[in-house]
């Protein structure tokens, strides 16, 4: 329809295209975020991903799990601030996706 009333295509796109994309390309970027968060933990628990010197949290998680039994807070802390980044992220990125939606 705006293509027959005359718009150009950068207007159609700025204008009709882009505001309709951003809300799911956030909430997905948010999501790869967190995904790719867990997969790095995830990686390093099993001892496949960054080496000894760098902090990772699955590291940590890792090296807890040896003393369970007498501080299990060294394996249980590493794990609750992994999952509060992770549901943090998971939900900044639906708080912008409700700000940026444009069919409300």
């Amino acid at each position: 329809a705006a293509k027959a009333l005359g718009s150009g295509d950068a207007t159609i796109i700025f204008q009709h295209l882009l505001p309709l994309i951003v809300a799911p390309l956030i909430i997905e970027a948010t999501f790869a975020m967190a995904g790719t968060i867990i997969a790095e933990a995830g990686l390093s628990f099993l001892g496949l991903g960054v080496q000894a010197p760098a902090a990772s949290w699955g590291g940590m998680i890792r090296d807890g799990t040896r003393y369970m039994l007498v501080a299990p807070h060294m394996a249980v802390m590493p794990g609750l601030a992994l999952f509060a980044v992770i549901i943090s992220i998971n939900y900044l990125g639906d708080r912008l996706r409700d700000r940026f939606d444009t069919r409300q």
